[in-house]
């Protein structure tokens, strides 16, 4: 037995000083407590970095008392921190998911401190990462200094995400309730529609990958009538709990860790938390290990599903902005497309309505000044809409051009065979000069 001593959240963020590069846990187990702590201190730090993937829970980062306290230095952008992200007290790191852990492990980004949330230690001492394993798990080896917010709420998982108490500098019994989101909510027709295209095209025995959102938990819902499905994913969601308590997925053909459902991350309800609670058919694993294309590749018929904001007519996939506005970020849509793409039988999937709420085309004939490629042309297969599917594999320029045109909204059509013929069809159709040679040295 382990005798465990909890102080204060406001003594434990005293370790944090000026100068510093602190973590902050990520998704459904963001420390809230902690990090509400460390920003009282606002008026006596100074230049503190704060790097995380997506956060949750009640917190604020863009807060003008905050300007020479924190940057926030996001590796994904997400709501609480895509204000301050595209603003002079912050910025994005553009980087695949599966490579953040390179980052700290390589010293690329120290980490002077560590905030994360844990489960209660057990009666051996070993608390574990619960909902988020992803980056933490380097996070916590590689930081120098590590706090944990101990919370009972906090579902203890199997898996990569076990820390000991000794590992662990000061601890801080909270409890809470995680954040939680539901993406099983009313379907609209429209995500139905591109929900049924896709599991259409998915096989027994698909080993499925799912990013965030409606579309993916659609997906599931059309999957009930397939067999000996396999989960390896980054997120794992409510959607897939019908499926694997009706056997639909039972991991039987997967060749990475069959038997067991595979992800990196947790977000979703209650209900989600409490089914994966000490739950052995559920591993949480490093991010670096779930999202590694050459782990990815080896399961068969892997089917990423992933989505984009904009798709232009040549197959270009911008998933992580909006012009220079920094959206969110590349997470591990590169990781699983590529690692579909490689699997024998693979599916790397880009699924997203036809138009955006307000009714503008997401297929265009050129993306966004500013917009970030998430997915290559040269990546990119499956092209899913509420009008059909496509698959780009093999299709030179003009073909991928008319296949796209075709699952795009039909009142947006004219307007991009306009496009098409102007870019690949005019006779005076110019050539760029020839740059001039470049100087020898």
């Amino acid at each position: 037995m382990f005798t465990t001593v909890y102080t204060t959240a406001e003594e434990a963020v005293k370790a944090i000083k000026t100068g510093d590069r602190v973590f902050i846990h990520g998704s459904a187990a963001t420390p809230v407590h902690l990090v509400k702590a460390m920003q009282a201190r606002h008026k006596e730090l100074h230049h503190v970095e704060l790097v995380s993937i997506t956060t949750m829970g009640d917190l604020e980062f863009d807060n003008p008392l905050w300007r020479e306290s924190f940057f926030v230095n996001s590796l994904f952008v997400s709501p609480a921190t895509r204000a301050v992200a595209n603003s002079l007290d912050g910025d994005y790191v553009p980087v695949f998911l599966s490579q953040i852990p390179q980052l700290f492990k390589r010293c690329i980004l120290t980490l002077d401190v560590a905030l994360i949330q844990v489960s209660p230690p057990d009666r051996h001492g070993y608390c574990t990462l619960g909902t988020s394993v992803d980056i933490g798990r380097a996070a916590v080896d590689c930081a120098r200094h590590v706090i944990a917010q101990v919370n009972p709420r906090m579902p203890r998982t199997h898996g990569d995400g076990f820390v000991h108490v000794k590992d662990i500098d000061a601890l801080v019994w909270h409890e809470a309730p995680l954040p939680e989101v539901n993406y099983s909510g009313e379907a609209t027709p429209l995500v139905e529609s591109i929900g049924r295209h896709v599991a259409s095209l998915i096989p027994d025995g698909a080993t499925l990958q799912l990013g965030i959102g409606t579309i993916p938990d659609q997906v599931l819902k059309n999957l009930t009538g397939h067999k000996d499905l396999g989960l390896h994913t980054e997120m794992l969601s409510d959607g897939v709990i019908p499926l694997i308590e009706s056997g639909v997925i039972n991991n039987s053909r997967k060749k990475v860790i069959p038997g067991r459902s595979v992800t990196s991350f947790i977000n979703g309800t209650r209900r989600l938390f409490d089914f994966v609670d000490d739950n052995p058919e559920i591993r949480v694993m490093d991010i670096g290990y779930v999202n590694d294309t050459a782990v990815i590749r080896q399961n068969p018929k892997v089917a990423a599903i992933n989505s984009a904001i904009e798709v232009d007519l040549t197959g270009q996939v911008c998933a992580d902005s909006m012009g220079s506005f920094q959206y969110s970020g590349i997470g591990g849509q590169m990781d699983f497309i590529h690692g579909a793409s490689l699997s024998e039988g693979g599916l790397p999937i880009i699924a997203m309505p036809s138009v955006t709420s307000t009714g503008i085309s997401r297929i265009v004939p050129f993306l966004k000044e500013g917009a970030g490629v998430v997915t290559t042309r040269g990546h990119v297969h499956w092209v899913v809409t509420e009008y059909g599917a496509v698959n780009l594999f093999g299709k030179n320029l003009k073909q991928r051009a008319q296949a796209l045109i075709n699952i795009a909204h039909p009142e947006h059509r004219e307007w991009l065979d306009r496009a098409f013929y102007q870019r690949y069809h005019r006779a005076d159709k110019a050539t760029p000069a020839h740059p001039e040679p470049a100087a020898r040295w």
